[in-house]
């Protein structure tokens, strides 16, 4: 991928997987937001769709064995990594996990999957995912059969 300027916004894709009052969170181990815990995610690709995005970055970060509803959009959060020159439009995605175990598949990327409650979730979260929680955002709460599809 070309290297982008440096005034670009990137649009970022985060997939809340939800098991009962569970979300799926993994520790991140990269040169952006390290050490944070995150959902899966990262960028939009040209010509994806916000679930296509998603999906792909779940199989990709947790494993093709997590199997998952097709996921809707939720909401979008704007953050800003100023000590990292980034700033995203952050799409946020919700699923229902059907089966399958997480397994770190980018090792150089992921230090460990975990499934957290809602309303106690770890710290520190990636920017995206403390807005959330500060703003009381609790994907357990939302009945995804009235958001639009993704």
């Amino acid at each position: 991928m070309p290297e982008e300027s440096k005034d670009t916004v990137r649009v970022g894709i985060g997939v809340f997987i939800r098991k009962g009052d569970q979300i799926l969170l993994h520790k991140r181990l990269s040169k952006h937001a390290n050490n944070t815990w995150a959902c899966p995610g990262g960028h939009l690709e040209k010509f994806e769709t916000f679930a296509e995005a998603g999906l792909r970055e779940t199989l990709e970060e947790a494993g093709p064995d997590i199997k998952v509803t097709e996921p809707k959009v939720w909401t979008v959060v704007n953050t800003v990594f100023p000590d990292e020159d980034r700033h995203y439009a952050c799409i946020f995605l919700i699923c229902d996990w059907i089966s399958g175990e997480a397994k770190v598949m980018e090792p150089d990327k992921c230090e460990e999957w975990k499934w957290f409650e809602c309303y106690d979730l770890p710290s520190p979260l990636i920017e995206g995912c403390r807005i959330l929680k500060e703003q009381a955002w609790y994907p357990n709460n939302v009945n995804s059969d009235l958001l639009l599809p993704a």
